[in-house]
Order: C-alpha cells, then sequence, then structure tokens
C-alpha cells in the first residue's frame, strides 16, 4: 500500500466512515473486520450509500476507482492516522490511567478551549480503532490536540503512542482494572507508564500528580515534568471546599514572588476523587497561559453528561450516576465518597466488576465489607456478589430483580449511588 497516495485521497475526502449506517456523502469509508463481522461485505453498498472512496481488502474490487485495495484495512486506517500526525507541528497531548481519564480529558478540552483551537477525543474513542479516527478528525487549524488511550491488556498504550506521539503526557492513576487481561498489577503499571515514556522519547513535558506515588516513581527525575497536587513545586495545589454532593474546590496557584492566590468554585462533579482531575486541568491551563480564574470558570461551567460523577434527580431522590464503568479502585472510591456526604438517607445500587480473573472474588468481597463498615444500605446486581453467599443485604441476578424490588420498595428522600460495570446495564434502573 503506498500511505502517500491513501493520504492525498484522505485530503479530498477527510471524514472517515467505519460504520455503513453512518455514512455521510463524499466520506472516506473503511471496511473493518472484527470477530462476528466483515465489513468488506458491504464495500459496494457503502460506495452505493454515498462514500467517495472505499478501503477495502477485496482483490476483486481493484479496478474501480471508488475502491482502494489494501492488504489489512485496519493497518491501512492506522498507517494513515500516523502519517497524518506526522505532519502536524502542534502540541498533542495524550492522556492515560485506570480511572478519570474521559472526565481528565473533558476538563483539560474544557479548560483549553477558552483560548485555542482544539480537537478532543470524542467519547469513548480510545482503542486501537478510536485512536486512529481521533488523529483523523484533526483539522489543520487546530492548535492544540487532546487524545485519551486505554487499554485492557499489556503493551496496549505503547502500540497507541507510536500513532499518538505525544508531547505532552498525563496518567490520572494507576489502580486495579482489567486485571484478568493484564495478568498482573506490575503489567498495568508498565503498560500505563508507557504515555510516559513516549512523551520522554520526544523531549516533551509530563504533568504528575506531586501526591501519587505511584505517578511519581513511573516519572522518575525526568527533567520535564510539571507538578500539580500537593508538593512545594507544584504549579497549583488544592483543597475540597465541599460536598453537597456536588464538589467545591479550592485552588491556587503560586506565583514568583511567593504569593499563592486562591480562587473557590462550585463545579458540577461529585466525588472527591475528582480533585486530581480538576488539578491537572488547571495545571495544563497555566502551562498553555490560561490563568487560574479563567480556568476555574471553564470547570465551573463543565457539566458531564456521560454517567460519570454525574448527579440527577429522580423523584425524591439525588442519584450519583456513576456507572458508564466501575473497578475495585473506582468503586472503593465512589463509596467512601458517598459515606462522605451529608444526606438524610443513603444506598448504594452495585453492580458486578468485570474482568477482574481471578481476584473477583476477594475484590467484590472487600467491596461488600466496605458497605457495610460506612453504614451504606447496598442492592448488589450480579453473578459475582451472588456468589458472595451475602445474606444480610440484598442481591440481584439483574436489573429487572432490582426494579421488580424497587416497585415494592422505593427509595424515598435518598442519595443513592449506583455503579457497576457497562455489561451489568445499570442504566436500566428505574428508581
Amino acid at each position: 500500500m503506498e500511505i502517500k497516495s491513501l493520504y492525498q485521497t484522505y485530503l479530498r475526502h477527510p471524514q472517515i466512515c467505519t460504520d455503513t449506517r453512518k455514512i455521510t456523502e463524499g466520506c472516506l469509508f473503511f471496511c473493518l473486520k472484527g470477530e462476528n463481522f466483515d465489513g468488506n461485505a458491504f464495500a459496494r453498498q457503502a460506495a452505493e450509500a454515498g462514500a467517495a472512496c472505499v478501503v477495502t481488502n477485496d482483490t476483486s474490487l481493484s479496478g474501480d476507482s471508488r475502491f482502494f485495495v489494501v492488504d489489512d484495512t485496519l493497518a491501512a486506517l492506522q498507517e494513515l492516522a500516523l502519517y497524518h500526525r506526522q505532519q502536524l507541528s502542534i502540541p498533542v497531548i495524550g492522556i492515560t490511567g485506570t480511572n478519570g481519564k474521559t472526565t481528565t480529558k473533558e476538563l483539560v478540552s474544557t479548560v483549553l478551549q477558552t483560548k485555542y483551537r482544539i480537537t478532543f477525543t470524542q467519547g469513548n474513542l480510545n482503542n486501537h480503532i478510536g485512536v486512529p479516527l481521533t488523529l483523523l478528525s484533526i483539522p489543520a487549524d487546530t492548535e492544540i490536540a487532546i487524545v485519551e488511550t486505554g487499554a485492557n491488556h499489556p503493551g496496549e498504550i505503547a502500540d497507541l503512542c507510536r500513532m499518538v506521539l505525544p508531547t505532552y503526557g498525563i496518567i490520572t492513576n494507576i489502580g486495579t482494572a482489567h486485571i484478568e487481561g493484564f495478568g498482573s498489577r506490575e503489567n498495568i503499571v508498565k503498560t500505563k507508564k508507557a504515555m510516559y515514556d513516549a512523551v520522554m522519547e520526544r523531549g516533551g513535558t509530563l504533568f504528575v500528580n506531586g501526591a501519587d506515588e505511584t505517578l511519581c516513581a513511573c516519572a522518575g527525575d525526568y527533567d520535564y515534568q510539571i507538578l500539580y497536587g500537593n508538593g512545594d513545586e507544584s504549579c497549583c495545589t488544592g483543597r475540597i471546599s465541599a460536598m453537597d454532593p456536588y464538589l467545591s474546590v479550592t485552588c491556587a496557584a503560586p506565583d514568583e514572588e511567593g504569593n499563592a492566590p486562591e480562587v473557590t468554585f462550585r463545579t458540577h462533579l461529585t466525588g472527591d476523587y475528582n480533585l486530581p482531575n480538576i488539578l491537572c486541568a488547571v495545571a495544563v491551563g497555566l502551562t498553555f497561559g490560561i490563568s487560574l480564574e479563567d480556568a476555574a470558570a471553564a470547570i465551573r461551567d463543565y457539566v458531564p453528561s456521560n454517567h460519570r460523577s454525574q448527579v440527577v434527580t429522580s423523584g425524591t431522590n439525588t442519584v450519583i450516576a456513576d456507572y458508564y464503568n466501575a473497578n475495585p479502585t473506582s468503586m472503593a472510591a465512589a463509596i467512601r465518597n458517598l459515606a462522605n456526604l451529608d444526606a438524610p438517607a443513603k444506598a448504594a445500587i452495585l453492580g458486578d466488576m468485570l474482568e477482574l480473573g481471578a481476584v473477583s472474588h476477594e475484590e467484590h468481597l472487600r467491596i461488600y465489607n466496605l458497605c457495610k463498615e460506612n453504614g451504606i444500605n447496598a442492592l448488589f446486581v450480579g453473578n459475582c456478589f451472588k456468589e458472595l453467599g451475602i445474606n444480610d443485604m440484598k442481591v440481584f441476578s439483574n436489573v429487572d430483580e432490582v426494579n421488580a424490588y424497587l416497585q415494592e420498595h422505593p427509595f424515598r428522600d435518598t442519595m443513592v449511588l449506583i455503579k457497576g460495570s457497562r455489561g451489568i446495564h445499570l442504566e436500566k434502573v428505574m428508581l
């Protein structure tokens, strides 16, 4: 495949599509292949639906100018994304982490777009397909790009960074998630650290939470670090002012004279675990010439809409909707946060944490015990919790059973945390 030839086609047709149901007129369509589908079977349909060019591995179409025939369509997509990235001379901020990477990406983008034209990862397009799609969505007038990367197997962040070529790097934290795919915590740390490694290889800059010992160890003594959080060398520090359940914070940014002017603001986020994410966004903003006041105003006005740290009202209940995904680290943080909130009544609806492999029983038992220790009345959902043999709290096989129970025993005037892995479908809970 001649990547330069495909790139010229991309420049004429920069709208990328991989789903025939979402084809736009004049797009560049890639026939991707998965375990249960083969996009090459829809190559002609894509062209007839309006795609200007279809990238396929179907050699029978090689004589038709509407089709660009390659050996491997996914490899072509990734190589095209890398080639496009290599043409860009703008700052590219790579973000990864066990928890909080999407929220941090959203906050960083919210702050930066007060001053710059930015392009950032949409939704959760952070894997081997989503990352190249994000890179190929960067137009020529973009001044800063923010690219989220995710992984559930060893080495994946390194692979993605070979496309992203980040000049700035953020790791939100390193916890326990997808342990079934990673095999060990050591593999998780090594995989996430690849973000720092990729930035250091390019002589770029790291944004590091100075209060996180694991992240500081991963960054080592690399010269180009910007610290946020606790510490004398931090470009910004912060503390929680209130939680009601919205998180209010006070941030300070030390200046050259040794002063540290503060700004206090109330966010639309819940959870003390979001403080490092907020401080990271402030640190990025300060680095790119955005004042503390303007960064704070941007974060204050940001309203989450992705079932991450969202606070919504359902009848007389206040619901902390944090069920986009779950792992032992984020689940424990959410339970502790609920315990710290001031509310007349509290409850939790907690779904299984999937992909934990051999440590699944141990980690689900830890979550059950954490609820007991904090006096949280919980409804547990899923087979992993059922296998614990819990007899002093309610346990259900699925959401349908939960909804049937809630019809007979509804919550009223209660603050309810809803959290679990996506496969448990807690979005269907009806309070």
